[in-house]
């Protein structure tokens, strides 16, 4: 089937032998540190929906829908994840990178904020680390 090919075959994703769904690795390695909350958000997302190798095929309107997000928010984080080596993308196609062992992220990256946000930046400004419960309560506008 045309399409089924990972664009990185070395980095098939994975899963660890763990209790998580969510490789631990992302924290204890350091991959998650410094990235922004919108690259976090779309990551965790691309993990939910991926297939067993990590390959998922959502295009960017429905990414934008979904996230509710402008084009520009879903190619900073996207670009941001692309070079953090977390993701591959060639369009219309995702895959989340395995975190094999000696493959560690690129330096943390802040990307110009893309100013989609309504009502001016949220609580944290300044390119200051949040923790991924603080980033997803964000995003999720404080929702329980």
């Amino acid at each position: 089937m045309r399409g089924r090919e990972p664009i990185n075959a070395q980095r098939r994703r994975r899963i660890p032998p763990q209790f998580s769904w969510v490789d631990h690795r992302l924290v204890r390695e350091g991959h998650i540190q410094g990235r922004s909350a919108p690259a976090l958000a779309l990551y965790l997302f691309l993990v939910t929906v991926a297939d067993a190798e990590g390959l998922s095929w959502y295009s960017e309107a429905a990414l934008c829908r979904l996230l509710s997000w402008s084009g520009p928010q879903l190619l900073n984080a996207r670009a941001e994840l692309q070079q953090a080596e977390l993701i591959a993308y060639r369009q219309p196609l995702y895959q989340v990178l395995d975190l094999s062992p000696g493959v560690r992220s690129s330096a943390p990256t802040r990307l110009p904020p893309t100013g989609g946000r309504e009502g001016g930046q949220g609580p944290r400004c300044g390119g200051e680390a949040v923790s991924v419960g603080e980033a997803l309560h964000h995003i999720l506008g404080g929702a329980r």
